[in-house]
């Protein structure tokens, strides 16, 4: 998926290392069927016509299936094609750490934090997760904190403008990040998602969408580093604001 994963367990029990080396299997798994990166993936070969639908692994359809959904629910921000050219990272990164938590609750693990790509998933807590500052890197823009939370953030510190507008097919420009906090028993797939349509809309759409989202906060970093948000993301602001730099992930 070109990203790095990883998971901090902090009630381990015996069948923990067990677990994980499942976890990486699952992980590359996942990867070997939807990669863009590899051209004998199922997602290359159905965008090159190589395969049909009915011929990949049967998840294929079911996460092409989910993308259509989040495009429904985001009035079309979010598409498994952006560009033109057929990619559903934008769901399926999020859905590989829901995997990977769905296989650590079955150890019997309640204390965990999920970190892929910068999407995460934590159980149980409270969990301090840090916001990458979109313009300085090393820096924090934020520091979330609270119980069984997903989070996921958008923007451009790490691939710059990389997220397209799909109405206009163009790089969507009006924010530097987008971060999104799902309550507990928000799925990080649907929330990671979220973030990425949410991005394209740029700031004032963006923030109005999420506030009518129940179980769902935003905080918006804009190109010139000031900050918005919605009404109730102060209550997962443990120390001084969105602008605390002072703590890491986890």
């Amino acid at each position: 998926m070109g990203t790095v994963f990883s998971i901090a367990v902090r009630d381990p029990g015996p069948g923990t290392p067990a677990v994980l080396e499942r976890i990486t299997e699952r992980l590359h798994r996942i990867d070997a069927v939807f990669s863009t990166y590899r051209p004998d993936s199922d997602i290359s070969r159905l965008d090159r016509g190589e395969l049909a639908p009915d011929d990949c692994d049967p998840e294929v359809l079911a996460v092409l299936a989910a993308c259509r959904e989040v495009a429904a629910e985001t009035d079309g921000y979010f598409t498994e094609r952006p560009g033109g050219r057929l990619d559903p990272s934008g769901w399926v990164k999020g859905w590989a750490v829901e995997q990977a938590a769905a296989l650590l609750r079955s150890s019997g693990a309640r204390q965990y934090c999920i970190s892929g790509g910068g999407d995460v998933q934590t159980a149980g807590g409270p969990w301090r997760i840090g916001v990458a500052d979109p313009r300085q890197p090393g820096l924090l823009a934020a520091v979330l904190a609270g119980h069984d939370l997903a989070v996921a953030t958008s923007g451009t510190a790490e691939r710059g403008a990389h997220i397209l507008d799909p109405h206009t097919g163009r790089p969507a420009s009006g924010l530097a990040s987008l971060t999104l906090v799902g309550a507990p028993g928000t799925g990080i797939a649907r929330t990671d998602a979220w973030a990425t349509a949410a991005f394209a809309m740029g700031p004032d759409r963006a923030l109005a969408w999420a506030a009518r989202r129940p179980g769902i906060e935003a905080l918006a970093v804009l190109p010139d580093g000031s900050k918005r948000w919605t009404p109730g993301l102060p209550e997962h602001l443990p120390a001084s604001g969105p602008a605390d730099r002072r703590a890491a992930v986890g």
